[in-house]
């Protein structure tokens, strides 16, 4: 009698530390959102305490499942929700730091929810508020999916959440049934604004490809290659992505402009044999993710993080910025401005709408040429107006080159997405320190201009995937597997002759027939040097091609590059009629290069 007693105390003291760890990790995830979401050591230590305790709860329900389904009654949802919580810290992390396999780790618990079945029963608990926990889970298992490329599954995982929302909405008739259909819909938007040209595998069935510079992330097999020389002293540290053009398609706060620029700016994700990682504690979508999973590079700020163990990031620090006000841009910007070490460059990429100018003849370039719409949100202190003396008003939401001029301080390499793009090629160089700015054409031939204010920005998808930027102005709507991979050779080659090219010109900041020193600072960065290449690929394609007449129609850039150089060049404009032929579009393009 005795032991039974034992036992049953054991089992008390058992769900009792289960309640504790449970009650413990759900005060910690709230307070993720409390954290700031700028600057680095001031959130590290509270995601290492978060994933400390979640670590914990995992291994402790897995261990103690039989006591805590007898006497607690513990039931699959209640898994279920555990791991999205760790599915969800994984993500959040892997927002703030921009390691991709964070983004892994989120998916394997994801996609063990669904394998397991663990929201099978929701619906038969008779609890709306379950079956929304089961909705948001569909949507953020779809988002990761979306930046892992794993679009086969997107659209399973679509038809799931469709059919749940069509369950839900019968059975609970709720307030909130128009909001989820609106979900459904711009996700369904944004997958097929994502397919602008379709590889197709020998079967006809389009396929996504990783590793052959289709616009996936860099890899080994896709980094530019580049005479090295000692002026290359720059590498890209901080990265903000600004999204603010208002009728693009988006998910979750990603614009389609965003969703590219930043998997062009990220690694792909590797196979690690860390031994905080065990990959074996996976068997498919049918076993639970091990223990051991948690954290798989270790956290800093958590006990199992190893100090040494990586002396640099694989991917620089970025921000997502979705619409934010003028006043979020600025600390953000200030916020990567400050973080930069020694030797580090800052990226502000802003795909946004233009704010024109009236001003008929301007005098200060900074803020009379007009500039980029940030949101219409109102920061509170403002006055809600025009808030400014004299007779010429500015727009308050508005970001202007002049706002920029700070900045400028550190090395800096800026990419605007506008039809008001070239306002901001007047950016002084006052504090001499290196300084490019990449400025997308400022229209586009009309039969473009309504797919691509929806579908997301040409200039953007020419420097995310230039081959299908390339078959998009050419109306190639789907290519076989065979044949994208022969004309991408022709685009490696472009790259590796436009890389030869660059290193090869005279350095020189003042005359025009020589490459301006910025632009040799920032190509030893494999990130700067790839977005510098694609924009030559760019400018030579529009450049060459029949539809792009007129100067507003092809891209800027400051300080220029070299015309006879490079941008002119005869063998780039050779590949890019072979590349022409071998799509047989060379119809579409001109024997020469368009005269101003």
């Amino acid at each position: 009698m005795v032991k039974m007693e034992s036992t049953e105390e054991q089992d008390r003291k058992l769900v009792l530390e289960f309640i504790h760890l449970l009650e413990k990790s759900k005060q910690l995830f709230n307070g993720l959102r409390d954290l700031p979401q700028y600057g680095h050591r001031q959130w590290q230590a509270y995601f290492g305490r978060t994933f400390d305790v979640y670590t914990k709860l995992w291994k402790f329900q897995q261990q103690h499942r039989m006591v805590l389904d007898s006497k607690y009654g513990l039931k699959r949802w209640q898994i279920g929700e555990i791991a999205s919580k760790i599915g969800q810290l994984y993500y959040h992390y892997y927002l703030r730091t921009s390691e991709t396999n964070y983004l892994n780790e989120a998916y394997q618990f994801y996609a063990a929810i669904r394998g397991r079945a663990y929201y099978s029963r929701a619906i038969k608990e008779d609890r709306p508020d379950l079956m929304v926990k089961k909705l948001r889970y569909y949507a953020r298992f779809i988002v990761v999916c979306l930046l892992l490329k794993k679009m086969k599954l997107v659209r399973e995982l679509v038809t799931e959440l469709e059919k749940q929302i069509q369950e839900y909405t019968t059975t609970y008739e709720p307030e909130d049934h128009l909001e989820w259909s609106l979900v459904l819909e711009e996700i369904k938007g944004f997958i097929k604004a994502e397919a602008a040209v379709a590889v197709l595998h020998a079967d006809s069935n389009p396929i996504v490809l990783s590793h052959s510079g289709s616009g996936s992330r860099l890899s080994p097999l896709t980094t530019p290659p580049c005479e090295r020389s000692p002026h290359m002293t720059l590498s890209l540290q901080e990265i903000l992505i600004v999204g603010s053009a208002c009728e693009q398609a988006k998910f979750s706060e990603l614009t389609m402009d965003m969703f590219r620029m930043l998997q062009t700016l990220e690694r792909e994700p590797t196979e690690t044999t860390h031994p905080m990682s065990v990959s074996h504690g996976m068997h498919g979508h049918d076993a639970s993710p091990a223990a051991s999973r948690i954290p798989p590079y270790g956290v800093p700020g958590s006990k199992g993080y190893m100090e040494n163990s990586r002396h640099y990031r694989d991917n620089p620090h970025k921000y997502l910025l979705y619409k934010p006000s003028i006043s979020q841009l600025l600390v953000f910007l200030a916020s990567g401005f400050k973080e930069l070490p020694p030797g580090g460059a800052l990226l502000l990429y802003m795909s946004a709408d233009g704010c024109f100018s009236t001003t008929k003849h301007p005098e200060d370039y900074g803020y009379e040429l007009g500039g980029l719409a940030t949101s219409v949100k109102r920061d509170g202190v403002d006055g809600g107006g025009l808030a400014c003396r004299g007779k010429s008003y500015k727009e308050t939401h508005c970001l202007y080159p002049g706002d920029l001029y700070p900045f400028t301080r550190r090395p800096m390499f800026i990419i605007i997405d506008s039809d008001n793009s070239f306002v901001f090629q007047h950016i002084p160089r006052y504090f001499g320190q290196p300084l490019v700015v990449l400025m997308s054409p400022q229209d586009v031939p009309p039969a473009f201009q309504a797919e691509v204010q929806h579908h997301g920005s040409l200039f953007t998808l020419f420097l995310h995937s230039p081959l299908t930027a390339l078959c998009y102005i050419c109306n190639v709507g789907d290519v076989p597997i065979h044949h994208w991979e022969r004309c991408q050779s022709y685009v490696d080659h472009f790259i590796t002759e436009a890389s030869r090219l660059v290193t090869r010109c005279r350095i020189d900041e003042i005359d025009q027939g020589y490459i301006d020193s910025s632009y040799v600072q920032f190509f030893g960065d494999d990130f700067l040097r790839t977005l510098i290449l694609r924009f030559v690929f760019c400018d030579v394609v529009l450049r060459l091609h029949r539809g792009f007449r007129g100067r507003h129609m092809r891209p800027r850039c400051e300080p220029p590059l070299p015309s006879n150089e490079l941008l002119e060049h005869p063998t780039l404009s050779h590949i890019i009629f072979q590349l022409a032929t071998a799509l047989d579009v060379r119809g579409h393009f001109s024997d020469g290069p368009e005269c101003d």
